[in-house]
């Protein structure tokens, strides 16, 4: 988890570093979710289910959880607003 001094307002000082990818499957070591800018907010009410979200995030940071329900990885989830784009019922919305 993205620890509580980390947020957008971090200096690029305090963030994790990137492109440091020795092997497979590495990635998930480097809380990259500090570089977005945006990041999505998802409206459980508004939210179908359909889960048009799920394929299209390119960081797969979108996965379906406990009760069938859509959860976010905000440690990976990059902030790009694929998903509240394909959403038809705006569940999701991109916030600074």
């Amino acid at each position: 988890m993205i620890s509580d001094r980390i947020n957008e307002q971090s200096s690029w000082r305090d963030l994790t570093e990137g492109n440091k990818i020795y092997e497979p499957a590495t990635s998930v070591q480097f809380n990259t979710g500090e570089w977005r800018t945006q990041a999505p907010v998802h409206d459980e009410a508004k939210c179908k289910q359909c889960y048009l979200c799920v394929p299209v995030c390119p960081d797969l940071s979108i996965s379906v959880g406990d009760n069938d329900k859509i959860v976010f990885d905000m440690d990976h989830c990059k902030g790009c607003g694929i998903c509240s784009k394909v959403c038809p019922f705006d569940a999701i919305r991109m916030e600074e």
